[in-house]
Protein backbone atom coordinates (compact mmCIF):
# COMPACT_ATOMS: atom_id res chain seq x y z
CA UNK A 1 0.00 0.00 0.00
CA UNK A 2 2.71 2.59 0.46
CA UNK A 3 4.48 2.04 -2.74
CA UNK A 4 1.31 2.18 -4.54
CA UNK A 5 0.99 5.33 -2.67
CA UNK A 6 4.31 6.24 -3.26
CA UNK A 7 4.26 5.61 -7.32
CA UNK A 8 0.25 7.66 -7.32
CA UNK A 9 0.99 10.68 -5.03
CA UNK A 10 3.15 12.81 -7.89
CA UNK A 11 0.89 12.14 -10.20
CA UNK A 12 -2.35 13.09 -7.73
CA UNK A 13 -0.23 16.25 -7.21
CA UNK A 14 0.52 16.97 -10.81
CA UNK A 15 -3.54 16.42 -11.30
CA UNK A 16 -4.36 19.73 -9.33
CA UNK A 17 -2.11 22.39 -10.56
CA UNK A 18 -4.10 22.18 -14.12
CA UNK A 19 -7.70 21.93 -11.87
CA UNK A 20 -6.94 24.96 -9.94
CA UNK A 21 -5.45 27.22 -13.12
CA UNK A 22 -8.24 26.54 -15.27
CA UNK A 23 -10.19 28.28 -12.84
CA UNK A 24 -7.81 30.81 -13.03
CA UNK A 25 -8.36 30.93 -16.54
CA UNK A 26 -11.80 31.16 -16.35
CA UNK A 27 -12.11 33.67 -13.27
CA UNK A 28 -9.43 35.92 -16.07
CA UNK A 29 -12.12 35.91 -18.41
CA UNK A 30 -14.58 37.08 -16.36
CA UNK A 31 -13.30 39.58 -14.11
CA UNK A 32 -11.16 41.23 -17.15
CA UNK A 33 -13.22 44.46 -17.01
CA UNK A 34 -13.15 44.86 -13.67
CA UNK A 35 -9.27 44.30 -12.43
CA UNK A 36 -6.65 45.14 -14.51
CA UNK A 37 -4.40 42.38 -15.31
CA UNK A 38 -1.00 43.75 -13.24
CA UNK A 39 -3.27 44.86 -10.09
CA UNK A 40 -5.01 41.27 -10.14
CA UNK A 41 -1.36 39.62 -10.41
CA UNK A 42 0.36 42.04 -7.74
CA UNK A 43 -2.66 41.60 -5.19
CA UNK A 44 -2.62 37.54 -6.15
CA UNK A 45 1.18 37.32 -4.66
CA UNK A 46 0.97 39.77 -1.94
CA UNK A 47 -2.10 37.77 -0.72
CA UNK A 48 -0.18 34.56 -1.12
CA UNK A 49 2.35 35.98 0.57
CA UNK A 50 0.63 37.47 3.16
CA UNK A 51 -1.13 33.95 3.95
CA UNK A 52 1.97 31.32 3.78
CA UNK A 53 4.23 33.80 5.43
CA UNK A 54 3.12 33.40 9.31
CA UNK A 55 3.72 29.22 8.71
CA UNK A 56 6.88 29.51 6.88
CA UNK A 57 9.19 32.35 8.11
CA UNK A 58 11.00 30.05 10.80
CA UNK A 59 11.93 27.92 8.10
CA UNK A 60 12.90 30.71 5.50
CA UNK A 61 15.53 32.20 8.24
CA UNK A 62 17.18 28.34 8.36
CA UNK A 63 16.79 27.99 4.96
CA UNK A 64 18.72 31.56 4.15
CA UNK A 65 22.29 30.23 3.77
CA UNK A 66 21.63 27.82 0.93
CA UNK A 67 18.93 30.38 -0.52
CA UNK A 68 22.24 32.94 -0.69
CA UNK A 69 24.41 30.77 -2.67
CA UNK A 70 20.70 30.05 -5.16
CA UNK A 71 19.92 33.37 -5.48
CA UNK A 72 20.57 33.51 -9.31
CA UNK A 73 18.03 30.78 -9.52
CA UNK A 74 15.25 31.82 -7.23
CA UNK A 75 15.31 35.11 -8.72
CA UNK A 76 14.93 33.64 -12.16
CA UNK A 77 11.76 31.64 -11.04
CA UNK A 78 10.39 34.20 -9.34
CA UNK A 79 10.53 36.35 -12.30
CA UNK A 80 9.64 33.42 -14.48
CA UNK A 81 7.23 31.55 -12.53
CA UNK A 82 5.30 34.42 -10.28
CA UNK A 83 5.75 37.50 -11.82
CA UNK A 84 5.40 37.05 -15.87
CA UNK A 85 3.30 34.51 -16.52
CA UNK A 86 -0.25 34.90 -15.02
CA UNK A 87 0.76 38.50 -15.44
CA UNK A 88 0.98 38.04 -19.57
CA UNK A 89 -2.37 35.61 -18.94
CA UNK A 90 -4.21 38.24 -17.62
CA UNK A 91 -3.41 40.77 -20.15
CA UNK A 92 -4.10 38.71 -22.92
CA UNK A 93 -7.34 37.97 -21.29
CA UNK A 94 -8.08 41.70 -22.28
CA UNK A 95 -7.33 41.31 -26.03
CA UNK A 96 -8.02 37.24 -27.29
CA UNK A 97 -10.06 34.99 -26.69
CA UNK A 98 -10.25 31.89 -24.18
CA UNK A 99 -10.06 29.34 -26.54
CA UNK A 100 -7.01 30.75 -28.24
CA UNK A 101 -5.36 31.50 -24.48
CA UNK A 102 -6.14 27.12 -24.15
CA UNK A 103 -4.28 26.25 -27.27
CA UNK A 104 -1.30 28.42 -26.97
CA UNK A 105 -0.83 26.63 -23.05
CA UNK A 106 -1.06 23.09 -24.88
CA UNK A 107 2.23 23.89 -26.38
CA UNK A 108 3.64 24.17 -22.54
CA UNK A 109 4.99 20.25 -22.50
CA UNK A 110 6.71 20.13 -26.13
CA UNK A 111 8.13 23.74 -24.87
CA UNK A 112 9.43 22.14 -21.67
CA UNK A 113 11.17 18.85 -23.27
CA UNK A 114 12.38 21.45 -25.97
CA UNK A 115 14.19 23.60 -23.61
CA UNK A 116 15.34 20.39 -21.26
CA UNK A 117 17.18 19.27 -23.99
CA UNK A 118 18.87 22.47 -25.11
CA UNK A 119 20.38 23.88 -21.79
CA UNK A 120 20.23 20.03 -20.14
CA UNK A 121 20.68 18.10 -22.61
CA UNK A 122 17.90 15.76 -21.33
CA UNK A 123 16.58 13.25 -23.96
CA UNK A 124 12.98 11.32 -24.64
CA UNK A 125 12.55 7.83 -26.03
CA UNK A 126 10.15 7.14 -29.18
CA UNK A 127 7.54 5.51 -26.74
CA UNK A 128 7.52 9.16 -25.06
CA UNK A 129 7.18 11.00 -28.19
CA UNK A 130 4.54 9.75 -29.32
CA UNK A 131 3.05 10.15 -25.64
CA UNK A 132 3.20 13.91 -25.89
CA UNK A 133 1.91 13.85 -29.91
CA UNK A 134 -0.88 11.37 -28.41
CA UNK A 135 -1.52 14.56 -25.33
CA UNK A 136 -1.22 17.28 -27.82
CA UNK A 137 -3.92 15.99 -30.06
CA UNK A 138 -6.58 15.21 -27.30
CA UNK A 139 -6.02 19.18 -26.15
CA UNK A 140 -6.47 20.50 -29.24
CA UNK A 141 -9.16 18.69 -29.87
CA UNK A 142 -11.18 19.92 -26.93
CA UNK A 143 -9.50 23.83 -27.68
CA UNK A 144 -10.54 23.47 -31.13
CA UNK A 145 -13.90 21.56 -30.33
CA UNK A 146 -13.13 18.92 -33.10
CA UNK A 147 -13.39 21.04 -35.61
CA UNK A 148 -10.46 22.21 -37.62
CA UNK A 149 -11.61 24.85 -39.24
CA UNK A 150 -11.76 26.37 -36.00
CA UNK A 151 -7.80 26.73 -36.11
CA UNK A 152 -8.42 27.68 -39.69
CA UNK A 153 -10.50 30.62 -38.37
CA UNK A 154 -8.48 32.23 -35.50
CA UNK A 155 -7.03 35.85 -35.98
CA UNK A 156 -4.38 36.29 -34.30
CA UNK A 157 -3.90 39.68 -31.85
CA UNK A 158 -1.86 41.22 -29.24
CA UNK A 159 -3.02 38.88 -26.75
CA UNK A 160 -1.85 35.49 -28.48
CA UNK A 161 1.47 36.49 -28.74
CA UNK A 162 1.27 37.61 -25.01
CA UNK A 163 0.11 33.93 -24.36
CA UNK A 164 2.82 32.28 -26.15
CA UNK A 165 5.34 34.77 -24.10
CA UNK A 166 3.79 33.38 -20.87
CA UNK A 167 3.71 29.82 -22.03
CA UNK A 168 7.51 30.22 -23.13
CA UNK A 169 8.13 31.35 -19.71
CA UNK A 170 6.22 29.00 -17.31
CA UNK A 171 7.71 26.06 -19.64
CA UNK A 172 11.33 27.94 -18.54
CA UNK A 173 10.41 27.90 -15.08
CA UNK A 174 9.45 24.45 -14.85
CA UNK A 175 12.77 23.28 -16.50
CA UNK A 176 14.86 25.46 -14.00
CA UNK A 177 13.02 24.24 -11.24
CA UNK A 178 15.97 21.29 -11.24
CA UNK A 179 18.22 24.42 -10.31
CA UNK A 180 16.50 25.05 -7.22
CA UNK A 181 18.87 25.65 -4.23
CA UNK A 182 18.37 23.25 -1.41
CA UNK A 183 15.63 24.60 0.63
CA UNK A 184 12.67 23.11 2.03
CA UNK A 185 9.61 23.28 -0.61
CA UNK A 186 7.86 26.17 1.90
CA UNK A 187 11.00 28.01 1.92
CA UNK A 188 11.23 28.21 -1.90
CA UNK A 189 7.17 28.91 -2.08
CA UNK A 190 7.54 31.92 0.37
CA UNK A 191 11.10 33.36 -1.80
CA UNK A 192 9.60 33.09 -5.01
CA UNK A 193 6.41 35.12 -3.94
CA UNK A 194 8.31 37.56 -2.86
CA UNK A 195 10.78 37.85 -5.31
CA UNK A 196 7.60 38.19 -7.47
CA UNK A 197 5.92 40.73 -5.58
CA UNK A 198 9.33 42.85 -5.60
CA UNK A 199 9.26 42.72 -9.74
CA UNK A 200 5.57 43.22 -10.12
CA UNK A 201 5.24 46.46 -7.59
CA UNK A 202 6.58 49.04 -9.91
CA UNK A 203 4.84 47.82 -12.94
CA UNK A 204 1.70 47.64 -10.50
CA UNK A 205 2.32 51.58 -9.18
CA UNK A 206 2.86 52.32 -13.13
CA UNK A 207 -0.36 50.43 -13.78
CA UNK A 208 -2.14 52.45 -11.11
CA UNK A 209 -1.87 55.80 -12.19
CA UNK A 210 -2.97 55.05 -15.80
CA UNK A 211 -5.69 52.63 -14.87
CA UNK A 212 -8.88 53.56 -12.87
CA UNK A 213 -8.44 51.21 -9.14
CA UNK A 214 -10.37 48.00 -9.17
CA UNK A 215 -13.90 48.66 -7.09
CA UNK A 216 -13.72 46.26 -3.48
CA UNK A 217 -16.75 44.92 -4.41
CA UNK A 218 -18.06 40.98 -3.34
CA UNK A 219 -17.30 39.53 -6.59
CA UNK A 220 -13.28 41.43 -6.47
CA UNK A 221 -12.77 40.18 -3.07
CA UNK A 222 -14.13 36.63 -4.21
CA UNK A 223 -11.97 36.58 -7.01
CA UNK A 224 -8.58 37.82 -5.25
CA UNK A 225 -9.45 35.24 -2.77
CA UNK A 226 -9.42 32.68 -5.04
CA UNK A 227 -6.45 33.26 -6.99
CA UNK A 228 -4.31 34.01 -4.08
CA UNK A 229 -4.87 30.45 -2.54
CA UNK A 230 -5.87 27.76 -5.14
CA UNK A 231 -3.94 28.71 -8.19
CA UNK A 232 -1.25 30.48 -6.27
CA UNK A 233 -0.05 28.50 -3.12
CA UNK A 234 -1.77 25.12 -3.20
CA UNK A 235 -0.97 24.51 -7.25
CA UNK A 236 2.61 25.77 -6.97
CA UNK A 237 3.08 23.78 -3.44
CA UNK A 238 2.27 20.04 -5.51
CA UNK A 239 3.48 21.48 -9.03
CA UNK A 240 6.81 22.25 -7.35
CA UNK A 241 6.64 18.99 -5.52
CA UNK A 242 5.68 17.07 -8.22
CA UNK A 243 8.33 18.34 -10.48
CA UNK A 244 10.82 17.49 -7.70
CA UNK A 245 9.14 13.56 -7.90
CA UNK A 246 9.15 12.88 -11.38
CA UNK A 247 10.60 15.95 -13.28
CA UNK A 248 9.83 18.44 -15.56
CA UNK A 249 9.10 16.43 -18.54
CA UNK A 250 7.00 14.36 -17.55
CA UNK A 251 5.30 16.40 -15.34
CA UNK A 252 4.76 18.99 -18.18
CA UNK A 253 2.28 16.81 -19.66
CA UNK A 254 0.00 17.33 -16.69
CA UNK A 255 -0.43 20.86 -18.47
CA UNK A 256 -2.52 19.19 -21.18
CA UNK A 257 -5.07 18.74 -18.71
CA UNK A 258 -5.97 22.39 -18.27
CA UNK A 259 -8.73 22.54 -21.36
CA UNK A 260 -10.25 19.23 -19.98
CA UNK A 261 -10.59 21.08 -16.74
CA UNK A 262 -12.31 24.29 -18.36
CA UNK A 263 -14.61 23.31 -21.00
CA UNK A 264 -16.23 20.99 -17.42
CA UNK A 265 -16.09 23.72 -15.85
CA UNK A 266 -17.71 25.76 -18.73
CA UNK A 267 -20.15 22.97 -18.67
CA UNK A 268 -21.08 23.18 -15.05
CA UNK A 269 -20.83 27.39 -14.25
CA UNK A 270 -22.42 28.40 -17.76
CA UNK A 271 -24.44 25.33 -18.41
CA UNK A 272 -22.65 24.24 -21.91
CA UNK A 273 -22.79 20.74 -23.36
CA UNK A 274 -20.13 18.43 -22.85
CA UNK A 275 -19.52 16.92 -26.67
CA UNK A 276 -18.10 14.27 -28.08
CA UNK A 277 -14.83 15.72 -28.37
CA UNK A 278 -14.50 16.80 -25.13
CA UNK A 279 -14.51 13.00 -24.13
CA UNK A 280 -12.19 11.79 -26.95
CA UNK A 281 -9.68 14.72 -26.57
CA UNK A 282 -9.73 13.30 -22.43
CA UNK A 283 -8.88 9.75 -24.05
CA UNK A 284 -6.10 11.24 -26.09
CA UNK A 285 -4.97 13.15 -23.10
CA UNK A 286 -4.94 10.53 -20.61
CA UNK A 287 -2.95 7.59 -22.81
CA UNK A 288 -0.74 10.23 -23.86
CA UNK A 289 -0.30 10.31 -20.39
CA UNK A 290 -0.11 7.23 -19.63
CA UNK A 291 2.52 6.23 -22.31
CA UNK A 292 4.71 8.93 -21.69
CA UNK A 293 5.09 7.84 -18.13
CA UNK A 294 5.32 4.12 -18.28
CA UNK A 295 8.38 2.09 -17.60
CA UNK A 296 10.17 0.27 -20.37
CA UNK A 297 9.67 -3.10 -19.80
CA UNK A 298 12.61 -4.93 -18.29
CA UNK A 299 14.80 -7.58 -20.74
CA UNK A 300 15.13 -10.04 -17.85
CA UNK A 301 12.66 -11.04 -14.65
Amino acid sequence: MSRLRNNLGPYLLLSLPPLFWAGNAVLARGVADLIPPVALAFWRWAIALALVLPFTWRQVLRDLPQARQGWKALLLLGFTGIACFNTLLYAAAHTTSAINIALMQTAMPALIILITFVLFRERIGGHQAFGVALAMTGAIAIVLRGELRTFLELAFAQGDLLMLAATLLYALYSAMLRLRPAIHPLSLLTLTFLIGVVFLLPLYAWEALHTPAPPLNAKVLASLAYVAVFPSVLAYLCWNRGVERIGANRAGLFINLTPFFASAMAAFFLGETIRGYHLAGMTLILSGMLLFNRRRALGTR
